[in-house]
């Protein structure tokens, strides 16, 4: 199988290369992968070292609002995995125009292309953000969207885009939509990279609000394997929730790193809330593991000490990075 990764380079998507060249993901045994990046801000091509030397791998630097490129690049692809977007709240409540321009034009672009190059399978992945806030229970795949952040809504936007494009070209497309997601080669403006880089070199951490807004946590080589599971056997025009299962408070995880790093409460600094901050997100996982096979393999307590672990031996990858994530 042929895959075209979109937004490979970022931290998503490169793990999903690294893993899928290393014959770790189920199903895509001896795929060949090619990645299509426009290497913005968030995207790094150190990322993609581990695996630049493999001859199942290639790049190419390019924009999935390129209609032209991508007319280039399809054919002979069997299938893409859908990952290139514009995915930090924060910068979307301070401009929303890149967001919309690359989550929504851009997945209508690429889909287009699909067609045209007879492209047999797509994997769009979401996030579970574009249900909105859940203040009890957990979503299940047929509840309606209601985004609260623009970053949300453009990634709605791109979901609604994809779904009509199998019923109204019949294009074999299957969504997912994944919880908060951690690892290795993760973007230092997000929360756990951020925290944990600050505190590493003894420097203050930004805690919005009272720290109360609740998210399910799910390791990057977890959503992966659920996202292989789907292009290999998910069905078309369907949406797979993608969970890890573990809910923590941010205050909750803000004293996990605390305790990780070996620092005290003296170093949280209480900042205003995140307008439009949604309370908790959560989602039911029951029809990926039914269907699929699907279960988070990776205990959290061990992936967050790997992931702190990382960022201290790796302080050459994410600190030229650290002056891109000031917004």
């Amino acid at each position: 199988m042929k895959i075209l990764v979109t937004g490979g380079a970022g931290f998503i998507g490169s793990n999903f290369v690294r893993r899928a060249i290393e014959d770790a993901l189920p199903g895509l045994g001896d795929s060949e992968v090619v990645v299509l990046d426009a290497l913005t801000y968030s995207g790094n091509v150190a990322n993609l070292a581990p695996v630049e030397g493999s001859p199942r791998y290639s790049f190419v630097h390019g924009d999935i609002r390129d209609s032209a490129l991508l007319d280039r690049v399809l054919p002979g692809i069997d299938a893409i995995v859908h990952f290139a977007a514009e995915s930090h709240v924060d910068r979307s409540v301070r401009d929303a125009s890149i967001f919309v321009e690359t989550n929504v034009l851009g997945t209508q672009r690429l889909l287009d292309a699909a067609l045209r190059a007879g492209v047999e399978r797509f994997v769009h992945v979401s996030t579970d953000e574009v249900y909105g806030s859940i203040a009890e229970g957990s979503w299940d795949e047929t509840r309606p969207l209601e985004p609260n952040s623009p970053y949300s809504a453009s990634k709605a936007g791109s979901d609604l885009l994809a779904r009509s494009y199998h019923r109204t070209h019949g294009l074999n497309v299957s969504i997912t939509r994944c919880s908060n997601n951690y690892g290795p080669y993760h973007f230092p403006e997000k929360v756990i990279p951020l925290f944990v880089t600050n505190l590493i070199d003894d420097k203050h951490v930004p805690l919005y609000g009272d720290g109360g807004n609740i998210r399910d946590w799910l390791h990057v080589d977890d959503h992966c394997r659920g996202i292989a599971l789907v292009l290999a056997g998910g069905r078309a025009g369907e949406v797979y929730n993608i969970g890890g299962g573990t809910e923590l408070t941010n205050k909750e995880l803000t004293g996990l790193l605390l305790e990780a790093t070996g620092h005290d409460w003296s170093y949280v600094d209480q900042v205003e809330d995140r307008k439009g901050h949604d309370l908790r997100y959560s989602v039911d996982i029951a029809k990926i593991s039914g269907e699929l096979g699907y279960a988070p393999q990776v205990p959290f307590e061990q992936g967050l000490a790997d992931v702190v672990q990382w960022y201290r031996d790796n302080r050459s990858w994410w600190e030229p990075l650290k002056h891109r994530a000031a917004l």
